[in-house]
């Protein structure tokens, strides 16, 4: 980084085109690019990427001189990354490419100790580059309202575990969150600790026990999101200019 240059924040999401469902698509693109918009107010110089388009390799590069990784949203991860039955409820489209991408790039971070942060499929893609696996439809609920994409939210309560990382730099141990999901984490991959909980018990936040990297389930992100979880997250992300 340049002195005076603004850190770099690598913005990547699963993909730019080829979504079977358009309303998703602009769902996703908006929230990134909220994302976007308080990544800069934090102080950092973000760069959206899309995985699929890009590759293993194209990723490669484009996170060379990032200083930082937000991983997004999206699909879900293709079952065989994690050793799940390829046929479940709620399946939908894969991004075969965007997966493998993400996954290299995951690890890759965490051996540099690149600052990372995920969000929703983003969480579920850093457990599943760890060694971890998910848990493929929430049969319980309460996590994702059927119907229009945009308004897909559903609000909930979550317990951050009292002395983790995220706590300290949240500054609470229970919060109202917006999520969208029908996936969530199952056996929690390696080097990562549950930090945060729903009331049904499902994994909302992990975080690393030595890289700098977090990842929730919720959308803090969201225009409806309460409070500034993210920003908090990406302040805390920023590098030391020492």
């Amino acid at each position: 980084m340049q002195p005076g240059a603004r850190p770099v924040l690598a913005v990547v999401d699963v993909s730019d085109a080829d979504r079977h469902d358009p309303a998703f698509h602009d769902a996703l693109t908006t929230l990134t690019g909220r994302a976007v918009e308080v990544a800069r107010a934090a102080g950092w110089e973000p760069r959206r990427v899309a995985a699929e388009q890009l590759g293993p390799a194209g990723l490669r590069r484009a996170l060379a001189d990032a200083d930082g990784v937000l991983v997004m949203g999206g699909e879900d991860v293709a079952p065989a990354h994690y050793g799940g039955p390829e046929d479940y409820e709620g399946r939908g489209q894969h991004f075969a490419v965007a997966d493998l991408a993400q996954i290299e790039a995951v690890r890759a971070a965490v051996t540099d100790g690149l600052p990372t942060l995920g969000i929703c499929r983003g969480m579920q893609v850093i457990n599943v580059a760890l060694g971890g696996d998910l848990v493929q439809h929430l049969e319980h609920g309460g996590h994702v309202a059927p119907g229009d994409p945009a308004e897909s939210m559903v609000d909930h309560r979550v317990s951050v575990a009292a002395g983790s990382r995220l706590a300290s730099v949240l500054g609470f141990e229970e919060l109202d969150v917006r999520s969208s999901h029908h996936q969530a984490v199952g056996r929690v991959g390696d080097g990562l600790r549950v930090v945060a909980t729903a009331p049904d018990g499902t994994v909302e936040a992990v975080e690393h026990e030595t890289a700098p990297l977090w990842a929730v389930q919720w959308h803090p992100e969201d225009s409806g999101a309460r409070g500034t979880a993210l920003r908090d997250l990406l302040v805390a992300m920023l590098p030391s200019r020492d």
